[in-house]
């Protein structure tokens, strides 16, 4: 059977933790828009192909309401931070969207980067020392990989860091399809909700120099602001996105760079490749986690198939960004391809808003790895890395290095 004539259950497993299903080029070469069936049980269509990501999520038609009655749900607990009431909060398009990315981009900025760049090498050095304190081997993941993106954006909110176990249970329960009851969903909903609460009340109270206090400032939308929700959500939103995916790439970069010995090398001789290293190995992830869902408001054609309003449409960057057509050699690593645009991190209106901070952490943290342990390798095979399951930001379950 042809995959034009099956329904593939989706997301397509996958033993392997670096490398892609064998699926994803089949589709993109013979079915770009494909039936697949969710963790849910429910119905969706599969976009694999560079140019059809990109013109969807693109396509103001295709929006995140994600929460209409007819769209698919992603899991059957509700499907974490895609289906849930807080991810309508924000904008989702227009002005009104344009206005949010505005006021909170300004703390995204390369200039403010540049700013925190030196901070974040101190984060990444202090925290390499620990790790090697502590001896080896050690989980990259654990001792870098995790804390470093928590450090920076629990600074760029104000809250302390102090929390950041109890913001990795919050995000967990966002951000994974399968593993927990709606129950303990909204129950960990309730309790970061509560927590980002009390903690804008305290800013209000005490205004620091940080992202939610200069949103206070700015006052609400009739001051040309955000609502109180808003600036709640938001202040959530940023929290989960503004780690958790981060902190997984580094662990992945790592390993796909360490997975065959000559890529370390080749940086360790020339370490003017790091920018291009890390565009690189984010375009590369085959482990990037579900992909981005759309529901469609009107009946629209893409690549010659007509999808009826209504349907619900999953993008996935990761297969896409392995397309021929798009990229010459697309499945062999090149650390110094340039151009390299990549969807990583989407395209368009909703493309990511904290782009350039995890582009700078990679680039920090790889940095500081070259120069601090250049003798680092994978403590065990390849073939022995773990994906974490259900997540819908894919991620390694550890990252055991030597040095």
């Amino acid at each position: 059977m042809s995959l034009n004539e099956q329904v593939l259950s989706y997301p397509i497993p996958n033993d392997t933790a670096l490398e892609p299903p064998a699926e994803w080029a089949e589709l993109r070469g013979t079915c770009p828009v494909a039936h697949v069936k969710l963790p849910s049980g429910d119905q969706a269509t599969l976009l694999t192909r560079y140019a059809d990501v990109k013109q969807v999520l693109a396509d103001p038609r295709f929006t995140r309401q994600l929460n209409a009655p007819d769209a698919a749900r992603l899991s059957a607990e509700g499907g974490g931070v895609f289906n849930s009431e807080i991810a309508t909060i924000i904008p989702d398009g227009g002005e009104e969207h344009q206005h949010w990315r505005r006021l909170v981009g300004k703390w995204f900025t390369a200039k403010r980067m540049a700013a925190l760049r030196p901070s974040m090498t101190a984060i990444a050095e202090q925290l390499i020392d620990d790790m090697v304190k502590r001896g080896q081997p050690g989980d990259l993941k654990a001792g870098l990989g995790f804390p470093l993106p928590v450090y920076v954006i629990c600074d760029m909110l104000g809250v302390p860091a102090a929390d950041r176990d109890r913001f990795s249970y919050w995000s967990n329960t966002l951000l994974n399809l399968t593993r927990y009851t709606q129950a303990e969903i909204e129950a960990a909903q309730g309790e970061f909700f509560q927590y980002m609460s009390d903690h804008l009340a305290a800013k209000r109270a005490e205004p620091g120099e940080d992202l939610l206090s200069e949103l206070i400032a700015v006052g609400g939308p009739e001051d040309g602001g955000l609502a109180d929700i808003q600036i709640l959500v938001t202040g959530m939103a940023l929290l989960v996105a503004g780690h958790e995916t981060t902190a997984n790439m580094i662990g992945k970069m790592v390993s796909m760079l360490l997975a065959d010995r000559s890529r370390w090398e080749r940086l360790l001789a020339d370490p003017s490749l790091i920018r291009t290293a890390v565009e690189e190995t984010l375009r590369l992830d085959a482990n990037s986690g579900f992909g981005l869902p759309r529901y469609l408001r009107e009946e629209t054609e893409v690549s010659g198939t007509v999808l009826p309003r209504g349907t619900t449409v999953v993008c996935s960057m990761a297969a896409a960004n392995r397309d021929e057509s798009a990229f010459e050699a697309a499945a062999e690593m090149d650390l110094s391809r340039s151009p390299n645009p990549h969807l990583s991190f989407g395209t368009g209106a909703h493309s990511c808003l904290g782009q350039a901070l995890a582009r700078t952490e990679l680039q920090v943290v790889l940095e500081v790895l070259l120069r601090r342990l250049p003798a680092l390798e994978l403590a065990v095979p390849v073939e022995e890395l773990e994906r974490v399951e259900g997540l819908a930001v894919g991620g390694l379950r550890t990252v055991p290095v030597r040095w």
